[in-house]
C-alpha cells in the first residue's frame, strides 16, 4: 500500500535521522510547559536571593524618557518577598494579560466552530477552486485558517489529502501543502487572530517586568504577517510542486475519496447567510470607529481609534466571528435554541483547561522576574556585552530568530516559549534600540518555521495517523523528511522578507516600526 519507493525513502541510518532521533529523545525528556514555569519560578527566587546578597545592579540610560536609570535586585527569600508571593498570586493570575484575551476572542471563535461555519468555509474555499490553483489554495487556506486555532488541523489537513485525490494527484502531498499552510505558516495571515493579542500581552507583561513603560498593540505586526501570507503561500505551492510531490511520485494506493466532504446545500445557505451577516457586521464596525465623531472613538484620547484597537480589539475579535457564526448555526440548522449556543461556547472554553493552568504559572514567573529586577539586570547586561563584542543590528535578530525555531523543537507551545523567552529579550532588544514590535516579529518567524519537523508538536502524532489512512508505512521520520522541504524554505525565505523589510525600514504593522524612535 506504501506509494514511496524504498530507494525514495530516506535512510534510517543518515547522520540527519540521527540528529533528528536526538531532538526526539530529548525533547520527549522535557518536562509539561506547566513545569517548567514552576521550575523557573523557582529558580527566579533562589537567585534573586544570590543576585540580592551579590549586590548586583545596572546602571542604564532610558531611551523613551532620557533619563539614568540604576536597579537593584530583589530577593524573594525574606519576609517581604514571601508576602509578595503569597497576597499577590491571585492578582498576578486574574490580572495576566493574555488569560482574557484568549478566553474573549475564543467565544466568539467557539460559536464559529461549533456550528460548522470554519469547516463549511473551509471545505467551500478549497473544493471551489480550478485545478491549477489547488496546490497554492490548499496553502493559503492553511495559513489563514489560523485564526481558528485547532481547526485547520482536523479540517484542512486531511482535507487536503481528499482533494488532491479526487485531482488524481498523491493525497500526501496535499496533506503536505495543508500541514505547511496551518503549522508552517502559523504566524502569518490577513486577518487578526487569537494569537496576535496573545502574543501582545505577553510581550506587554515582559515591557512592565523589564521596567518598560510601554505597551503594544494586538495589530503590531499586521503589515508584515499580512505579506507574508502570500510569501508563505507562494513557497509552499512551490515546494510542493517541484519537490515534495516529485518526490511521493504516482500514488498507487487504493483508498479512494470520500464523497462526505462535499458541501452540502444546507451548508451552501448557511455559508451565503453568514457572508452577508459578516459584510452587515463590517459595514457596522466601520460607522462606528471611522467617522470623525464614530461611537466607538474615545473623544479625549490623542488617538481615539488607537484607543479603541487597544481596549476593544479583541471582543470585536470575538463578534467577527460570533454573529456570523449563529447566522449559520440557525440558517444550516444546528442551532436550534439558546442551549445550543452556550453548549458551543463551553466547548470551546473546556478545551482551555491546560492553558488557564500555564497562565497561573506562567503569570508567577513573570510577575517574579519583573519584582526582583533580574529581568531588567539581565538585559541591560546581555545588551552591554552584545555591544562590546560588537553582535548588534541584523546579525543578532537573524540569530535570534534561530534560536527560537530551535528551542521550539523542544517546546511547541507559541505562548509558552514567548513567555519564557520575552522577559529576557524584549528589554534586551530594547536597549539595542529594538521596538518591541520588531522582537516580537523576529520570535515569529523562528517559531512558524519549525512546527512541521518538531515530533513534540502536539498535532505531530495526529497528522501521521491521517498519513497512514493512505500510506501504512508512514512514521514520523517519513512525515519530517516530508516536512524538512518547507520548514528549510519557509526559514530562508521568511528571513529573506524581514531583511528587505530591515533594510527598507518600512512599518511592520499600525504606528509599529523596527527602530525606536530617539
Amino acid at each position: 500500500m506504501a506509494s514511496v519507493s524504498k530507494s525514495s525513502q530516506p535512510s534510517k541510518k543518515g547522520l540527519f535521522n540521527k540528529f533528528l532521533n536526538v531532538i526526539e529523545t530529548v525533547g520527549n525528556k522535557l518536562p509539561h510547559p506547566v513545569t517548567i514555569f514552576l521550575l523557573l519560578a523557582v529558580a527566579v527566587i533562589v537567585i534573586s536571593e544570590i543576585a540580592s546578597r551579590a549586590g548586583l545592579a545596572v546602571n542604564f540610560y532610558d531611551a523613551k524618557y532620557k533619563t539614568e536609570k540604576t536597579v537593584e535586585a530583589i530577593s524573594l527569600l525574606n519576609a517581604e518577598g514571601l508576602r509578595y508571593m503569597i497576597n499577590t498570586a491571585t492578582k498576578n493570575f486574574t490580572g495576566f494579560h493574555p488569560l482574557g484575551t484568549v478566553l474573549v476572542a475564543m467565544l466568539g471563535v467557539g460559536i464559529a466552530e461549533g456550528t460548522g461555519l470554519i469547516n463549511s468555509a473551509l471545505k467551500k474555499l478549497v473544493l471551489s477552486t480550478p485545478k491549477r490553483l489547488i496546490t497554492a489554495v490548499v496553502v493559503f487556506a492553511g495559513v489563514m485558517s489560523n485564526i481558528a486555532s485547532d481547526a485547520g488541523y482536523v479540517v484542512l489537513v486531511p482535507l487536503g489529502a481528499i482533494v488532491f485525490l479526487s485531482f488524481k494527484r498523491h493525497p500526501l502531498a496535499g496533506m503536505a501543502a495543508a500541514f505547511a499552510g496551518v503549522s508552517g505558516g502559523f504566524s502569518a495571515n490577513l486577518l487578526l487572530g487569537t494569537l496576535d493579542p496573545l502574543l501582545a500581552g505577553i510581550t506587554n507583561e515582559a515591557l512592565t517586568a523589564g521596567g518598560i513603560e510601554l505597551s503594544i498593540l494586538p495589530t503590531a505586526n499586521m503589515y508584515f504577517m499580512m505579506a507574508s501570507t502570500f510569501l508563505i503561500t507562494f513557497i509552499g505551492t512551490y515546494v510542493t510542486e517541484k519537490i515534495v510531490e516529485p518526490r511521493l511520485g504516482e500514488y498507487k494506493g487504493e483508498y479512494k475519496a470520500d464523497d462526505s466532504m462535499e458541501v452540502t446545500e444546507v451548508e451552501k445557505k448557511g455559508l451565503v447567510a453568514a457572508g452577508i451577516s459578516l459584510l452587515i457586521f463590517v459595514a457596522v464596525m466601520i460607522f462606528l470607529t471611522l467617522p470623525e465623531n464614530a461611537a466607538l472613538k474615545v473623544p479625549e484620547a490623542e488617538n481615539p481609534l488607537k484607543q479603541f484597537i487597544y481596549n476593544g480589539l479583541v471582543p470585536t475579535i470575538m463578534l467577527f466571528f460570533l454573529v456570523p457564526g449563529l447566522v449559520y448555526g440557525i440558517v444550516a440548522g444546528t442551532i436550534k435554541n439558546d442551549k445550543d449556543v452556550i453548549k458551543a461556547m463551553s466547548k470551546a472554553m473546556s478545551g482551555l483547561g491546560g492553558y488557564l493552568v500555564l497562565c497561573f504559572f506562567a503569570a508567577q514567573f513573570i510577575k517574579y522576574f519583573s519584582y526582583t529586577n533580574l529581568g531588567i539586570i539581565l538585559a541591560v547586561s546581555g545588551a552591554n556585552f552584545l555591544k562590546a563584542i560588537g553582535f548588534t543590528g541584523l546579525p543578532l535578530i537573524l540569530a535570534f530568530i534561530v534560536v527560537a525555531g530551535f528551542i521550539n523543537l523542544f517546546i511547541g507551545s507559541a505562548s509558552a516559549k514567548w513567555g519564557i523567552m520575552a522577559p529576557v529579550f524584549i528589554p534586551m532588544m530594547y536597549q539595542l534600540g529594538f521596538t518591541p514590535e520588531f522582537t516580537q516579529l523576529a520570535y515569529r518567524i523562528g517559531d512558524s518555521c519549525t512546527n512541521i519537523i518538531s515530533p513534540l508538536m502536539s498535532y505531530f502524532a495526529v497528522i501521521v495517523v491521517f498519513a497512514q489512512k493512505y500510506d501504512k508505512d508512514t512514521g514520523i521520520g517519513t512525515l519530517i523528511s516530508t516536512m524538512l522541504p518547507y520548514s528549510i524554505a519557509f526559514l530562508l525565505g521568511w528571513t529573506a522578507l524581514m531583511i528587505v523589510w530591515y533594510l527598507v525600514g518600512a512599518p511592520i504593522g499600525p504606528d509599529a516600526f523596527i527602530h525606536l524612535a530617539m
